[in-house]
């Protein structure tokens, strides 16, 4: 669906991007992470033609975003951070309008009906856009980021500066959209990534970190690597049977979480839960909770933009 082969970017002697390559096969929803300056805008900015790379190429449904961009950006419907809105105008004036500019060739009154009733904003078509609030102006810049029904949506911060039952309802609706269209996601919100997310790829210094299914890079699919258990008992006696368990590799204290209990997260490269099971059993403490834990993608995130993660998933 879509294909970066090997993009370099330079401004000056500042090296933006350094021969990044990807794939994002149909129906992925893809979360795009990286720090400011990290060259993620670069790169979305690059796969939808508005800047050209100094070398390599992307494809967009085997068609050349710079040797054929008219046919590439059939495929494409992007919302950038700020919607491409005109504010003086009501939304479905604005709908017509972008849709005789994309030459979109469906019926117009259906198809622009149809998005709207997706969006959520039909209620709100007569109404000017400078009127709207913050969450109704985002809706509408995906409404136009629809028009033609394009196989690839690229969405840039979709879920800035909304409120908090707006962002549920839009995450929500990317969601549903995924369903139908490939979707980039980029965001600095990096629970919402792990949401909504299927794969994810984070670019740190022009180069990619880590790519790859979400639970596969938290270590929320990796079964039980990492435990947490809550136990009653006494804390540093609890913690000398925990060291003694047979392949455990770290422990980490979290402390007491009510009288007489205490958090802690084991770590392991092999299932340890029947040994673990034995161990405190025998010692007469009483586990309260054991359950699998996977890292957030913010402890990744910070780790790679640390300097302190390998590549993984390349």
């Amino acid at each position: 669906m879509i294909e970066v082969k090997h993009i370099t970017k330079s401004y000056g002697r500042r090296c933006a991007l350094d021969d990044v390559s990807f794939r994002i096969n149909k129906g992925d929803v893809l979360g795009f992470l990286g720090a400011n300056g990290a060259g993620k805008s670069t790169t979305m900015n690059i796969i939808t033609g508005y800047i050209s790379s100094d070398s390599g190429e992307v494809l967009i449904n085997g068609k050349s975003i710079l040797d054929d961009p008219t046919e590439a950006k059939k495929s494409i419907g992007y919302l950038p951070e700020m919607p491409p809105l005109y504010n003086d105008m009501t939304v479905e004036k604005y709908l017509k309008f972008m849709f005789d500019l994309k030459k979109v060739r469906l019926p117009m009154k259906e198809h622009i009906d149809s998005i709207c009733n997706k969006v959520g904003i039909a209620d709100v078509k007569g109404r000017i856009i400078k009127h709207l609030s913050k969450g109704y102006r985002q809706r509408v810049g995906l409404a136009q980021a629809l028009l033609g029904d394009p196989p690839v949506l690229i969405l840039d911060e979709p879920t800035v500066g909304l409120d908090p039952a707006q962002i549920i309802e839009m995450r929500k609706l990317i969601r549903e959209l995924g369903e139908k269209h490939t979707v980039i996601l980029s965001s600095h919100v990096l629970s919402e990534v792990q949401a909504v997310c299927d794969k994810i790829i984070i670019i740190n210094n022009g180069k990619i970190a880590a790519q790859g299914v979400t639970d596969e890079l938290t270590g929320s699919g990796k079964g039980t690597r990492r435990l947490r258990l809550i136990i009653e008992g006494r804390e540093q006696s609890i913690y000398s049977v925990l060291k003694n368990v047979d392949k455990v590799t770290g422990i980490e204290k979290r402390g007491e979480t009510e009288k007489g209990c205490y958090e802690f997260v084991i770590e392991s490269d092999k299932d340890i839960r029947r040994s673990l099971y034995r161990a405190i059993s025998r010692s007469d403490f009483n586990i309260m909770l054991m359950q699998p834990e996977g890292r957030s993608l913010e402890d990744l995130f910070l780790k790679i933009m640390s300097g302190n993660e390998n590549e993984e998933g390349k």
